[in-house]
């Protein structure tokens, strides 16, 4: 949860470089807490009619965005790649796979251009 919060509190730094385990926990909870919204959606009834999800779960999403997009740039720049490879996501399948196998990769030892390495800052 301290990786979560942790992420929450550099709310829009897009600067520097996050570990995997801040990128995974991050979004293992964010995972979480989206079941919860959509679930807690139907049993108050705020459901958008087709759509098994409403209001709490729209909130939350909104809520979380900019910093889900924060970590996922600074995850990128920990294994020496810009920001700007999350537009790899607009090439259909292939980018999701690149895109995933860039997160799970270790970081660049050292400091790179993004800066010191995190797992030798901590």
């Amino acid at each position: 949860m301290n990786w979560y919060l942790k992420v929450l509190k550099n709310y829009a730094g897009f600067s520097g470089r996050a570990r995997r385990k801040e990128y995974w926990m991050f979004a293992l909870f964010n995972l979480i807490f989206i079941v919860l919204a959509a679930i807690v959606d139907n049993v108050v009834g705020t459901t958008i009619a087709p759509l098994p999800y409403g209001l709490f779960y729209c909130v939350y999403v909104l809520a979380v965005l900019i910093p889900a997009l924060a970590v996922a740039v600074r995850r990128l720049h920990d294994v020496g790649k810009s920001g700007w490879f999350m537009f790899i996501l607009l090439i259909p399948i292939i980018g999701a796979i690149w895109l995933l196998v860039l997160v799970c990769t270790n970081g660049n030892p050292g400091k790179n251009a993004y800066g010191l390495n995190p797992k030798e800052a901590a």
